[in-house]
């Protein structure tokens, strides 16, 4: 092994240790081992910023802008509230919520879909006096088995895409991926309603049901507050819905 594939693994064992940790931002984490990596001379100087033009990047990040808008529409969560009722058993309640889940990622960034659904389950369960953690699990697993379903679904789908574009000349359609990923996210749908969330640690789904963030003090949170905001000088404990309003954003809830 060479000096410069020593140097890279250490650089790239560093990285995960700090994703891991989770005590700084990943982006941040991410960019700076590229900045670490050109500085040792470890990536040429014309391939420094090559990946932010790649196609699959652009076409990420698009698809990001049309599900905040999807949010900010409030029409996801108008649907989806249509959908779930607290009444329902458990096993009914993740097979509809997982339904919604796969069918939202397979059109939109799973990651946003998840964000979208996860308060309605937390909402859900606190009416049904049920512990959350029987459900969010599989809500989990059905967005990422929806985004297999389509070309946007899920950023490797747009990866490899482009790269077997570049490579063949024909990139994959929009619903090359349906004909494997329906039947794939019907299955684990299917499992995780019937069978999978009864795998859940007892110990976990004993627990009581959280009426709110518990122990904010072990959090490091991270908000962006315009500089007229009414709540300047709050807690985050008091913060409400008129924080929205004033256009407060949570950026990020760590635990240390």
């Amino acid at each position: 092994m060479s000096t410069d594939q020593g140097t890279l693994f250490a650089l790239i064992g560093a990285l995960f240790v700090f994703l891991i940790w989770g005590r700084y931002r990943y982006d941040l984490v991410a960019f700076g081992a590229l900045l670490i990596a050109y500085l040792l001379g470890l990536v040429p100087t014309d391939e420094v910023f090559a990946g932010f033009g790649h196609p699959a990047v652009i076409i990420i990040a698009l698809v990001l802008i049309i599900s905040r808008g999807l949010y900010l529409s409030g029409a996801i969560e108008m649907m989806a509230g249509a959908l779930l009722n607290s009444a329902r058993s458990i096993r009914r309640h993740i097979g509809v919520m997982a339904g919604v889940s796969a069918a939202l990622s397979a059109v939109m960034n799973n990651v946003a879909a998840l964000a979208l659904l996860m308060p309605i389950d937390l909402q859900a369960s606190e009416k049904a006096q049920r512990n959350p953690g029987l459900t969010l699990m599989p809500l989990s697993f059905a967005s990422i088995l929806g985004g297999m379903i389509t070309l946007i679904g899920t950023p490797p789908n747009i990866v490899i895409a482009t790269f077997r574009g570049e490579a063949l000349g024909d990139p994959y359609t929009m619903f090359d991926f349906a004909p494997v990923g329906v039947v794939v996210a019907a299955v684990g749908i299917a499992y995780v309603t019937l069978i999978g969330w009864r795998l859940i640690p007892v110990e976990r789904t004993a627990a009581s049901m959280p009426s709110s963030i518990e122990d904010l003090e072990s959090y490091l949170v991270e908000l962006r507050v315009p500089s007229e905001a009414e709540v300047i000088g709050q807690k985050l404990r008091q913060l409400d819905s008129q924080a929205n309003e004033a256009g407060v954003q949570i950026l990020g809830l760590v635990q240390r």
